[in-house]
């Protein structure tokens, strides 16, 4: 099973998450997964090709805004809701809103 590097949750930070989300595709993967659900690569990506996808996630992982939790050949994408609140209060649920506000609902070309 491979492991994946996510930062501990007092090492997340805020440049990094901004960066993260920042561009509309990773900005929709996080706006998909604000159920509290967890989905797979294939589930987020529709048309996006697969390396794309990975590296989307990649990021997102790195700078702490998504959990990766691997399941046989699988591995399930999830936020970090909790993590992301406690280091960062109501920052996360802002930039959902603004993202709802602005027509985000998922990736683009998903809307």
């Amino acid at each position: 099973m491979r492991r994946y590097f996510h930062p501990a949750t007092a090492d997340i930070c805020l440049p990094e998450v901004l960066f993260a989300l920042s561009d509309a595709t990773r900005l929709g993967i996080a706006v998909e997964l604000s159920d509290g659900g967890e989905r797979t690569a294939g589930e987020l990506g529709g048309d996006i090709a697969k390396s794309t996808m990975t590296h989307h996630l990649k990021i997102l992982r790195e700078a702490g805004v998504l959990r990766v939790r691997s399941e046989g050949t699988r591995c399930y994408n999830s936020l970090r809701l909790d993590d992301l609140e406690s280091r960062f209060p109501g920052l996360l649920g802002h930039i959902l809103g603004a993202a709802a506000a602005c027509g985000y609902t998922s990736l683009p070309g998903r809307r």
